[in-house]
C-alpha cells in the first residue's frame, strides 16, 4: 500500500493553513492520502490574525473558527515554537518530506526613504501592532507621550493604528489586549490624530467596512476637509469599476461636509499631502513636513512644491509590510518576496526548485485581505499535486510521521502541538472569565509554552 503524500508547511498562519486545507480537499488526500505537517515559529497558530489584526475587530478573528475545522483533521499536525532556519532547515525538511511549502508571511516594516525616520518617535506600525496584539518577542511597554501623531500610509492597517491610538484604554478592554498594553493604553496622551495620504480620495485603499468603524466611537470625531475630496478622469473610472472605492469616497464626501462635533480625541484624514521630512530637534520628533500634490488626470499625482508643517510629535509610518528572507531559498530583494511561478520556486537559473513551493505574502507580498490567500494556496497546492502526479518530487529518506518528532526531540527543542493550542486557548479564556471578557492573551513566550503543556 503507499504511503500518504507527505508536505510541510513552514507558517500557520491563514496561508499556510488554506494550504493544507487545499491539500485535504484533493484527490490525493483520498489516495494516497496526505500527511500535513506546520510549522510555526510563534507558540501558538494564526499568524497575522493572532498578531497583526487589531484586537477591536473580532469579527476578522472570526476565521480562526474556519480555520480551526482545518487543524483539527487528523492528518494534519502542527509544530509550534519551531523556528526554520534555527531550528531546522530545509536539508532537515527534505529527509522528511515529499513537498515543503513556505507561508510565513511579513510582519517587518516596510522601508521609508525620507529624512527623519531616525528620530525617537518615528515608529513603524508593525511593531506598534505587535505590541498592541501581544507579540512575546516585543517590549512590554510603548511610549504614548505624544499629544499630537501623525500616521503616513492610507490602508488598513493605518486606520488601525490610528484607531487604537484615538480609543481610550476602557474602550479596549473589552477585547483580548492583555494587562501590559491596558496599562500603556491607560496614560496614552494622544487626542489628535493625523492620517496623511498622498494622493486622493478614490485611491485610498481603506475596506469600506474598517473606514466606517472610525466613526462608531464615541470618543472619536472623524474629519475630513472638503478641499481634500477631489477627483479627475482616472479617479472618476476608478469609482465607476471598483463598488468597494466609490463606497469609501462616499463616506469621505459625507464627512467632509458635515459640523465638527464634539468628541473629545480629534482624528483628520489628509489626502494630496505627501510626506518629505520627518523634523526633529535633539534627536526627537517635533513635527511632519509634507508636499501637496495635485491629480494629474490619469489618477495619479504630481507634486505642486507647496509644504506644509505639522505639529506632531510622533509619527507611525504605515506604509506596508515586509517579509524577512527564508534562508536557503531564493529572494527578491526587491519586492521582498520568493520568486515564483504559479506557487513553485523559481531558482536564479529559471528552474524550478524542487520539491519547494510558496504561497501568501511571502509568494506576492503584503496586499489583499487575509481572504485572498485562499486562491494562492489552490493554486500552489494544485501545481504541487501536479508534481506529484509526474513524479517531479525528491523523495525523503525518512518520510514516517514520527522521524520528524525524534528529530526535534533529539536536538532538545521544545514545541508546542495542536493539543498545546487548545490548552493555551483554555488558559487564555479563564483569565478573561472574571473580568467577563471572552480572553486575556498570554503574552510571555515561557508562559505560553507552560500554558500549553510544552514546558512545567
Amino acid at each position: 500500500m503507499p504511503r500518504p503524500l507527505r508536505v510541510a508547511i513552514v507558517g500557520a498562519g491563514p496561508a499556510g493553513i488554506y494550504a493544507a486545507d487545499a491539500l485535504l480537499k484533493s484527490e490525493a488526500a483520498a489516495e494516497p492520502g496526505v500527511s500535513i505537517d506546520l510549522f510555526e515559529r510563534m507558540p501558538a497558530p494564526f499568524g497575522l490574525i493572532r498578531y497583526g489584526v487589531a484586537p477591536d475587530h473580532p469579527r476578522i478573528k472570526g476565521i480562526v473558527n474556519a480555520l480551526h475545522q482545518v487543524l483539527d483533521k487528523p492528518q494534519v499536525r502542527l509544530f509550534g515554537n519551531v523556528d526554520y532556519g534555527t531550528d531546522l532547515h530545509l536539508d532537515d525538511l527534505r529527509s522528511f518530506y515529499d513537498a515543503v511549502i513556505f507561508s510565513t508571511g511579513a510582519m517587518a516594516d516596510r522601508e521609508l526613504r525620507i529624512p527623519g525616520v531616525e528620530l525617537d518617535g518615528s515608529y513603524g506600525a508593525a511593531d506598534f501592532a505587535s505590541w498592541y496584539d501581544g507579540h512575546p518577542d516585543v517590549p512590554r511597554t510603548w511610549p504614548l507621550e505624544a499629544e499630537k501623531v501623525a500616521v503616513l500610509g492610507v490602508g488598513n492597517v493605518a486606520l488601525d493604528i490610528a484607531r487604537i491610538l484615538a480609543k481610550t484604554a476602557d474602550e479596549l478592554l473589552p477585547t483580548e489586549i492583555p494587562a501590559n498594553v491596558y496599562d500603556g493604553l491607560k496614560v496614552n496622551k494622544a487626542v489628535e490624530i493625523h492620517v496623511f495620504g498622498r494622493r486622493g480620495p478614490a485611491q485610498a485603499k481603506f475596506s469600506p467596512m474598517e473606514l466606517r468603524e472610525l466613526d462608531h466611537s464615541p470618543t472619536i470625531e472623524v474629519i475630513v476637509n472638503p478641499e481634500d475630496i477631489d477627483y479627475d478622469e482616472g479617479s472618476i473610472a476608478e469609482r465607476r469599476k471598483n463598488k468597494q472605492t466609490d463606497m469609501v469616497a462616499k463616506t469621505l464626501e459625507n464627512w467632509a461636509i458635515r459640523d465638527v462635533g464634539d468628541r473629545p480625541h480629534k482624528l483628520f484624514l489628509h489626502f494630496f499631502e505627501s510626506p518629505v521630512e520627518i523634523l526633529g530637534e535633539d534627536g526627537k520628533v517635533v513635527g511632519l513636513r509634507t508636499e501637496r500634490t495635485e491629480l494629474d488626470g490619469t489618477g495619479n499625482v504630481k507634486g505642486t512644491g507647496a509644504t506644509t508643517d505639522w505639529d506632531v510629535s510622533a509619527v507611525y509610518r504605515a506604509v506596508g509590510y515586509l517579509s524577512d528572507e527564508l534562508p536557503k531559498i531564493p529572494w527578491d530583494t526587491t519586492t521582498g518576496t520568493v520568486p515564483d511561478e504559479g506557487g513553485r520556486v523559481i531558482e536564479e537559473t529559471g528552474e524550478h526548485m524542487a520539491s519547494t513551493y510558496c504561497t501568501g505574502w511571502i509568494r506576492r507580498g503584503p496586499v489583499g485581505l487575509i481572504g485572498h490567500t485562499k486562491g494562492d494556496a489552490n493554486e500552489t497546492v494544485a501545481n504541487l499535486l501536479d508534481d506529484f502526479a509526474n513524479g517531479r518530487l525528491l523523495t525523503p529518506e525518512t518520510p514516517e510521521t514520527d522521524a520528524v518528532v525524534s528529530f526535534l526531540e533529539g536536538k532538545g527543542i521544545t514545541y508546542t502541538t495542536w493539543e498545546g493550542w487548545y490548552a493555551l486557548d483554555a488558559a487564555e479564556k479563564a483569565l478573561g472569565e472574571p473580568q467577563g471578557r471572552e480572553r486575556v492573551k498570554i503574552v510571555e513566550r515561557e508562559d505560553m509554552l507552560r500554558a500549553s503543556g510544552a514546558i512545567q
